[in-house]
């Protein structure tokens, strides 16, 4: 087995690790900056929610007025459809 390429194989390692260990370092340095609290921005206040519109029921009726309106519309007709069990 030959060992010729042993060497440069170590020193490529170490040139390499050597490499990582330096860039974070100095790359970690160049971004930071400090904040005190004289430049921090100030908060934006809270803006309050616009109140919901009121719903509209429109024509719709309850059930007990639907009730009297059918028992009052039929009247005398026939037990059939929307007058089944209102008829009399």
């Amino acid at each position: 087995m030959k060992t010729g390429h042993l060497p440069l194989t170590l020193v490529c390692v170490i040139a390499g690790a050597g490499w990582l260990a330096a860039v974070p370092a100095s790359g970690a340095t160049d971004n930071f900056t400090a904040v005190t609290a004289a430049e921090k921005p100030a908060k934006k206040p809270k803006q309050a929610k616009a109140p919901k519109p009121p719903t509209d029921k429109g024509s719709a009726e309850s059930k007990s007025e639907r009730d009297k309106r059918l028992i009052r519309e039929c009247r005398g007709r026939p037990n059939a459809g929307v007058c089944e069990g209102f008829a009399s």
